[in-house]
């Protein structure tokens, strides 16, 4: 599908009038394409950079719907978004999975036990289901023998949901290209097109991934602006008001052995009472998050967002707080990220009280879909698409019953049921074909990640990747998820991927140098 040599071949046909353009190759726009490809539509989404490169690489690795919503009395997203996760359960099993998480309650909080219980219910009542209990103070550190037990009152489980945000709308794009839509990463607008009317009709497309950095005018009788924390740069081409307030959410990454928890913990910051997450993801712990308005300056300086000091000393407080026996320090940390969230703005003096609904509007004839959680992109699509047949004239029937298809049925002896599970959940259908292309040894877990080293050779061969960061830092997480970005496998990952992805030995040599400089800058334990 994406195997050596296919963005020649998209770019050789891509001159041509196409129902539908999407701007952006994050979840929104992959979950439109998807939507529109089954509803019959001629679709194009192009990326200005890698597929889920932006906010789609760097959520906190939930699909949930939040409580913290519901104290700020966002029932309608909180709705959506607990349905929505129970509907991604179902639907993508392996990829999509439940997650227990204790709540502890503290004196410090100022908050009766049954408080903390109603929220919750509610919760669930929304979903609808009835899944938490009531845990006694005894109870829960019999679950977390780690947690601070000064103040320690009792607390609830309750459960949401686990994902790979980056090989969820990397299945996503695959499964909406399968059924004939056409996707293309590093290829950015550099302009709108204008009829006589004025009324946007196109885009100037330039292929950012080629040495002449060629352009392309291309027709469309529908443009959709999906571009998330972007969506307003696309905007000013047609003169439209700023409308996003755009928000940094930063995350540290630690050992499972410094962190030893098997569930996801809810803490109330002891600075400022938001609400702060442990999070167990692919054999390591989450902590996280923050919310910060991103300075315009960085985006001038910087060509990605990063933790700064102050977060990632806040987030190591919360730690502390929470896990006072365990010594957690900046020492302990493998890896941190950072994602930009487009919020609309909505005037609350906070980030953390502005409303997460999506919004969407029609500018000079160009549709913008923003705002929103990773959670709701469902909703998203097709709410878009919708307006997208409207303006085509056609009826309003979206047909895509079910976004991810089901998973085949695999047998392989030469693999457990657990690597098996997790291998069909992110690669789908190409599951079968990743085991047949894996070498010998290829299908052993790496280290102590669920991961297996044939998926480095898929990626590079099936997976659409340019560069080495979109393998190691999207595609495969190596790079967050093993000490140095993964540099002392470097020789191996280079036997698995250079011939695949037909570099050279000088290619290969600046490709592990820009990679190893990335992860330095934006995703290392002091980034900056």
């Amino acid at each position: 599908m994406w195997q050596k040599g296919w963005r020649e071949k998209v770019w050789s046909g891509i001159d041509q009038e196409w129902d539908l353009v999407i701007i952006g190759g994050g979840i929104t726009g992959a979950g439109i394409l998807r939507h529109a490809v089954a509803t019959g539509l001629k679709t194009l989404l192009v990326e200005a950079g890698d597929f889920s490169s932006g906010t789609s690489s760097r959520s906190s690795k939930l699909i949930h719907g939040g409580l913290r919503y519901i104290l700020n009395k966002q029932f309608k997203v909180t709705q959506e978004s607990v349905r929505e996760r129970e509907r991604m359960m179902k639907e993508a099993p392996h990829l999509v999975t439940k997650l227990g998480f204790l709540f502890p309650n503290y004196q410090r909080y100022h908050i009766k036990t049954g408080q903390i219980g109603e929220l919750i219910a509610i919760y669930d009542l929304l979903a609808p289901k009835w899944d938490h209990r009531k845990f006694s103070r005894e109870r829960m550190l019999k679950d977390c023998s780690y947690l601070n037990k000064e103040g320690l009152l009792g607390g609830y489980l309750y459960y949401d949901a686990a994902m790979d945000d980056c090989r969820i709308v990397i299945r996503v794009l695959r499964e909406a290209v399968r059924d004939g839509g056409t996707a293309l990463n590093y290829a950015r607008v550099e302009n709108l097109l204008r009829d006589k009317n004025q009324q946007v009709c196109g885009i100037v497309l330039k292929d950012v991934a080629s040495p002449d950095g060629k352009t392309m005018e291309i027709k469309a009788k529908v443009v959709v602006n999906a571009a998330g924390p972007w969506a307003d740069q696309i905007r000013m081409q047609i003169a439209g008001t700023p409308r996003l307030r755009r928000v940094r959410g930063s995350h540290l990454i630690l050992p499972r052995t410094k962190v030893p928890v098997d569930k996801a913990i809810t803490l109330l910051h002891p600075k400022d009472n938001r609400a702060t997450f442990v999070i167990p993801w692919e054999g390591t712990i989450i902590l996280g998050t923050t919310e910060v308005d991103q300075d315009p300056a960085l985006d001038m300086k910087y060509a990605e967002p990063f933790a700064s000091h102050d977060e990632i000393t806040y987030i190591l407080d919360a730690a502390a707080y929470l896990f006072p026996e365990l010594g957690i320090t900046a020492a302990d940390i493998i890896s941190s990220f950072s994602g930009l969230r487009p919020i609309v703005r909505g005037g609350a003096d906070s980030a953390s009280k502005e409303s997460r609904a999506h919004s969407m509007w029609e500018e000079d004839g160009m549709i913008t879909i923003t705002g929103g959680k990773y959670t709701t992109f469902r909703i998203m699509a097709r709410q878009t698409l919708a307006a997208v047949l409207q303006k085509l004239g056609r009826p309003p029937t979206i047909k895509l019953k079910r976004v991810f298809t089901k998973l085949p049925d695999i047998q392989a002896r030469n693999i457990d049921p657990a690597t098996l599970g997790y291998l069909a959940g992110r690669h789908g259908g190409d599951t079968a074909g990743l085991i047949t292309a894996a070498g010998a040894g290829e299908l052993e877990r790496i280290s102590n990640l669920p991961n297996v080293w044939a998926e480095l050779r898929w990626a590079a061969r099936e997976e659409g990747a340019v560069h080495l960061d979109d393998i190691l830092l999207r595609r495969v997480r190596l790079g967050m998820l093993l000490p140095g970005g993964a540099k002392e496998h470097m020789e191996h990952i280079r036997t698995l991927t250079q011939a695949e992805l037909g570099w050279s030995d000088e290619r290969w040599q600046q490709e592990a140098g820009n990679y190893l400089n990335t992860w330095q800058k934006y995703y290392s334990p002091t980034p900056g």
